[in-house]
């Protein structure tokens, strides 16, 4: 098997799991385990259908940056439960999935599944990183379209994207992000500034939308280029356009660093993570499949054991 490396956009994925299974699956005790259930099919079906042989469960230490805050105080605004003085803000998220989060990290640790976070960075940051210096193929399943500026085939970089569900999977490789937003992935957080993104609180710039934004970047390439374009009376750059960017100067100058994934975070490297798959064996599979049976995990766990016995 050739190697290849999985990284998962976890919380993506399990409020996915969440929406996706019923919360009428219960363990004895009331606490719904769809959640767990259903990441755990996820895991074993998507690292047995693109042939990983390394996987990392990235997550976010913090969801919501102050630095990136700080910078555009709408950022994820709108999913704030709660402002935490000094700590991360607390996330909207349900009671019942709340709930299902340490069942989570408790089966993953258990399943030897490299969990991989970093301080005051999101996941997608720790995917950035991973994927920008890993020296094999990497799939990065997400729901979110911020990842789609590391896709890269000169790196063998693909996103594997669950928006249309785990039924209609796409894998998104350079052609397949022209196709959809004609920009190429290393233009997608500049078309991102400009149009804006309502999921992640960014307002863009006022009648700028996505065709507009697709449009100046495939003329002028970068939204540096533009702005120097913007800036050149002798430029051929229409009235109207300079005046939106000019009315959005403010919001041009911090956005790109909100937008753009951090990519050279110090991070432990695959071995030291342990993402190489293997078996579960001993001690660990047996509370494995102690915890399927206490907990009412039903054969997700037995789909998972099975897909990583194949890693032997």
């Amino acid at each position: 098997m050739t190697d290849r490396l999985m990284l998962l956009d976890t919380a993506s994925l399990y409020f996915r799991a969440f929406y996706g299974v019923p919360d009428t699956i219960r363990r004895a005790d009331g606490t719904p385990v769809n959640a767990v259930r259903g990441l755990l099919d996820m895991i074993a079906r998507l690292t047995t259908d693109y042939g990983a042989t390394h996987l990392v469960a990235c997550w976010d230490d913090d969801w919501r940056p102050q630095w990136r805050v700080d910078l555009i105080p709408s950022y994820k605004s709108h999913r704030v439960a709660e402002e935490v003085a000094g700590a991360p803000d607390v996330e909207v998220v349900p009671d019942a999935l709340e709930a299902q989060i340490p069942m989570i990290r408790r089966v993953l640790e258990l399943a030897g599944i490299a969990v991989v976070g970093a301080a005051d960075h999101e996941a997608d940051d720790v995917i950035g990183t991973y994927a920008s210096h890993a020296d094999l193929p990497v799939d990065v399943v997400t729901g979110d379209r911020d990842l789609f500026q590391i896709v890269d085939d000169a790196r063998q970089v693909r996103v594997v994207y669950t928006a249309r569900g785990m039924r209609n999977l796409e894998v998104l490789t350079d052609a397949d992000v022209v196709g959809k937003y004609r920009v190429l992935p290393m233009q997608y957080a500049d078309y991102a500034t400009l149009r804006g993104d309502t999921s992640d609180g960014l307002p863009g710039v006022a009648g700028i939308g996505e065709k507009t934004a697709a449009s100046l970047l495939g003329e002028y390439g970068t939204l540096d280029a533009l702005l120097a374009a913007a800036a050149d009376a002798g430029s051929g750059l229409s009235t109207a356009v300079r005046s939106k960017l000019a009315a959005a100067a403010d919001y041009l100058t911090v956005a790109p660093t909100v937008v753009k994934i951090v990519r050279d975070l110090e991070l432990p490297t695959l071995e030291e993570a342990g993402a190489r798959l293997h078996p579960v064996s001993g001690g660990s599979r047996a509370e494995l499949e102690r915890l399927a049976t206490e907990w009412n995990l039903g054969g997700s766990v037995g789909r998972l054991l099975e897909a990583f016995d194949l890693r032997r």
